[in-house]
């Protein structure tokens, strides 16, 4: 995608560890390079007695990337990313390898699919957001994953195409099986953008306990001016949050000096005509403070406006606002 239309939401979200990862080894034909973070995160929510209560949301996340040069024109490459949290085991985020060249890149292991890059228009915060983005797994970071990704200059816009096929076995989701996702961005010089995408996956079931074939599609808009960033994002989906789902994000961010302030707006319903139910319906704000390129702090609220008595709200937790304070270190 071209960095330079999107560089609100890519501050506003997150300025990626891979980016500021520090070079370890290099000779004429190969490189490693390693980067990650360590994040604080404080959460404040009402507990089911009604207190307050905070938890601590503390990670710490370490990359290996490692590029050689097979001739002038194609690479191998390979990457880690690893997640800690307090009390659990290492989450492997990515895990993966592959080829590159001007065609682009092909890997295969644990890797993104090909919807992230279009709910990434919206998912701009430092905690919050991205409520009504969910993917299905082949299309969201998963394993016995097949991807390609390639980015082209078209007369000074860019499109970039991404394509993925998940293969069922043990290094995919329990119970699901084969699936596939497409999508692409097409960003002008001027300041727009826009994406589609697609997804389907087998393995999914209706809320009648019958098999199913997840089936997901997205589309999403973005412009650029300035210090200001708007975009929106639409799903429709079937046999995934519900067996029909339609839902929406809007986000918008602006630049003051080094701090990005952004709100969303999240809203997905289960469209079934016997149902409509509200499945989330929330505004989050946040504003985060860049005290250089490696440390930020931030800090988010959501608004949840679910009530009790909307469908699938059936405890505190669904329906309490959140507070966040956070400090992120990346190297």
């Amino acid at each position: 995608m071209n960095k330079k239309l999107i560089a609100l939401a890519v501050a506003a979200a997150s300025i990626s560890s891979v980016a500021n990862a520090a070079e370890v080894y290099s000779d004429e034909t190969s490189s490693l390079a390693v980067g990650g973070r360590f994040e604080a995160r404080a959460v404040m929510a009402d507990n089911d007695a009604g207190d307050s209560k905070v938890n601590d949301k503390t990670r710490v996340r370490i990359n290996v990337a490692g590029k050689t040069d097979i001739t002038d024109s194609v690479y191998a490459l390979g990457f880690w990313e690893g997640e800690y949290t307090d009390g659990n085991e290492v989450n492997n985020r990515h895990l993966n390898a592959g080829i590159g060249g001007d065609f682009g890149q092909v890997r295969y292991g644990k890797t993104d699919g090909s919807l992230g890059m279009i709910t990434d228009f919206t998912d701009i915060m430092s905690y919050h957001g991205n409520e009504a983005g969910g993917k299905i797994s082949a299309a969201d970071r998963t394993g016995n994953n097949l991807a390609y990704v390639g980015s082209f200059d078209l007369g000074g816009d860019n499109l970039t195409v991404k394509a993925n096929y998940v293969f069922e076995g043990d290094s995919n989701v329990d119970g699901l099986e084969d699936g596939y996702s497409v999508g692409a961005i097409y960003a002008m010089d001027m300041g727009l953008a826009f994406g589609a995408g697609y997804g389907e996956q087998d393995g999914y079931t209706k809320a009648n306990g019958s098999d199913a074939t997840g089936k997901q599609a997205f589309g999403a808009i973005s412009y650029t001016y300035g210090d200001f960033y708007v975009a929106g994002l639409y799903q429709d989906t079937r046999n995934f949050q519900a067996d029909k789902a339609r839902g929406y994000e809007f986000a918008a961010a602006y630049t003051y000096g080094k701090t990005v302030f952004v709100a969303t707006y999240n809203y997905l319903e289960d469209a079934d005509a016997s149902s409509n139910e509200t499945l989330t319906d929330s505004i989050a704000i946040d504003a985060t403070h860049y005290f250089n390129k490696n440390f930020r702090a931030y800090a988010s609220y959501k608004f949840n406006n679910l009530s009790l008595s909307d469908a699938g709200a059936d405890t505190r937790a669904d329906t309490s606002d959140e507070f966040v304070l956070g400090a992120r270190y990346d190297f």
